[in-house]
């Protein structure tokens, strides 16, 4: 992952004291890290990089109490909430669960645009591409009918690793990304007809009803709290027999939990319930991990439904 957003102060002191605590913290030293970190935000009261870094510390050192504290105040002092605040406190629950920040998601992504294929391939072993392509074909197998789609849609495009993969299967490529630098990155690849800079339900929405043969979202609904307007969304733009598809993560239980990793962990139970309220039809839904973390691979599924007709 980008290191950690910082956001200067404005007082040279309190900025130097941050980086202080920084360097302690990596050193290991806990406690002292977490007095200096809250000396620099007592000192510059609307510090929002030291507010959050000493939640973060505050909860490594058990004190959720504190860390609750510090994260409300980043949130107080950086509404857009670019550093996150929000989500920290929904898994201390001290918030009830909501959508993630766009701003904080746009600025995580824009800082990891530039090693986002190395991080993500290379250390943590991704494959949604592969699996959600699989997934794709399979429901074709002794239909008589090629895979083969005229106009799609590729949310959360990133750098265009979805695109690359079905690019044999797809005649034109749309691309949204609500991170103009991903946006950057997926450019000059040549894979996509248009690009947007969008969340993906607004990026659907300036396609035309009935306009497209497929809609992928490769890992990228995992940052989406509630998929039915997605899924609305979706079957409107899709003509009669088209395909979405689709990876998120998951858990054991109904609904739908923010995971340890700050990304949303859908049950199958909402997923089914998305799909049938925009009056898709559910293809398939299986177990796919796509991707490992720490060493263990991260529970997923893999979804594919099409519009009736």
């Amino acid at each position: 992952m980008p290191a950690p957003l910082f956001l200067s102060s404005g007082d040279l002191i309190a900025d130097r004291r941050y980086d202080f605590a920084r360097d302690l913290e990596a050193r290991g030293d806990l406690v002292a890290a977490a007095d200096l970190m809250g000396q620099a935000a007592e000192l510059a009261p609307g510090f929002t990089s030291a507010w959050f870094a000493l939640g973060e510390l505050s909860q490594q050192l058990n004190q959720h109490g504190a860390a609750i504290r510090a994260y409300r105040k980043a949130c107080e002092t950086d509404p857009a909430d670019r550093h996150g605040a929000r989500l920290r406190l929904m898994r201390l629950g001290a918030a009830e669960l909501a959508e993630m920040p766009p701003d904080y998601v746009r600025t995580l992504f824009d800082q990891y645009a530039p090693r986002f294929e190395k991080a993500l391939v290379g250390d943590l072993n991704y494959r949604g591409p592969q699996i959600l392509r699989k997934a794709v074909l399979t429901i074709f197998h002794g239909t008589g009918r090629p895979a083969f789609f005229q106009r799609a849609a590729d949310l959360g495009c990133g750098t265009g690793l979805a695109a690359r993969e079905f690019a044999g299967d797809v005649g034109e490529f749309i691309g949204v990304d609500l991170s103009p630098k991903m946006i950057e990155q997926a450019r000059p690849t040549g894979l996509y007809a248009r690009l947007e800079v969008a969340d993906m339900v607004q990026g659907l929405r300036a396609e035309p009803d009935n306009s497209l043969d497929l809609v992928l979202a490769a890992d990228a609904v995992i940052y989406l709290s509630d998929l039915a307007p997605l899924a609305q969304e979706m079957a409107r733009v899709l003509r009669s027999g088209g395909i979405l598809a689709f990876t998120t993560e998951t858990h054991d239980g109904p609904g739908v939990i923010l995971g340890a990793g700050l990304r949303y962990c859908h049950g199958a139970d909402h997923v089914h319930a998305a799909i049938a309220a925009a009056g898709l039809e559910l293809a398939s839904l299986s177990a796919a991990s796509t991707r490992e973390e720490r060493g263990e691979p991260v529970p997923g599924l893999v979804v594919v439904a099409r519009k009736k007709g």
